[in-house]
C-alpha cells in the first residue's frame, strides 16, 4: 500500500458523512507506518474503545470503512480465529466488526459484520511481521504471497458486502 495523507483518508470513507470523516481521529504516526507490508491501513480510536476506521484500495479507488465493535469482550480464555488473515487469537484477540452499508442502505441502519484482528493488524500477522498474544498462524502449504491474496481477497468480499 502506498504512503497515505490525512486528506487521502478523510476522502476514501464510503459510510459516513463528510462531516463525520472530516472529525475521525488520525493516526499519529502515518509517516512511521510500514506501508510497503500494509494490504489496508487501520486504527482504533483512541477517545472510543468501541471504534476502528480501515482504509485500502478496492476496485479503481480508496476505501475507508468506519466500523465498530463491542467494547467489553467476554470470554477470555478462548481462541477466535480473524476471517480476514486467518490468524487465531487468544482472549480479545479478535472481534466482530460492523460496518455501516454505504448509501441509503445504510442510512436505513443496514450494517455488515466480519471477524477481525481486534488490532487490525492483519498483514503484519500474514507476513510474520507481529506475532498474535497467546494465538497463532496455522501452518500452511500456501505461500506468503498466496496468503496475502487470500487476504486482500477476503477484504475485498467484506467491501463489495457493504455496496450491496
Amino acid at each position: 500500500m502506498r504512503s497515505l495523507t490525512e486528506q487521502d483518508i478523510r476522502d476514501s470513507f464510503i459510510n459516513c458523512s463528510k462531516g463525520e470523516a472530516k472529525r475521525l481521529p488520525m493516526p499519529r504516526d502515518l509517516g512511521e507506518r510500514p506501508w510497503d507490508d500494509l494490504d489496508f491501513l487501520g486504527w482504533r480510536d483512541p477517545g472510543a474503545p468501541d471504534r476502528s476506521y480501515l482504509v485500502t484500495g478496492h476496485g479503481d479507488r480508496l476505501t475507508g470503512v468506519a466500523l465498530r465493535f463491542p467494547s467489553s469482550q467476554r470470554g477470555f480464555l478462548h481462541r477466535s480465529m480473524c476471517s480476514l488473515c486467518l490468524t487465531t487469537h487468544a482472549g480479545s484477540g479478535v472481534s466482530l466488526m460492523t460496518a455501516r452499508k454505504a448509501g441509503a442502505a445504510g442510512r436505513e441502519g443496514n450494517s455488515v459484520g466480519l471477524y477481525m484482528c481486534t488490532d487490525l493488524a492483519c498483514s503484519l500477522y500474514v507476513r510474520g511481521k507481529k506475532a498474535p498474544e497467546g494465538g497463532s498462524r496455522f501452518e500452511e502449504s500456501l505461500t506468503t504471497q498466496e496468503q496475502i491474496a487470500r487476504t486482500v481477497a477476503n477484504l475485498s468480499s467484506f467491501l463489495d458486502t457493504l455496496y450491496a
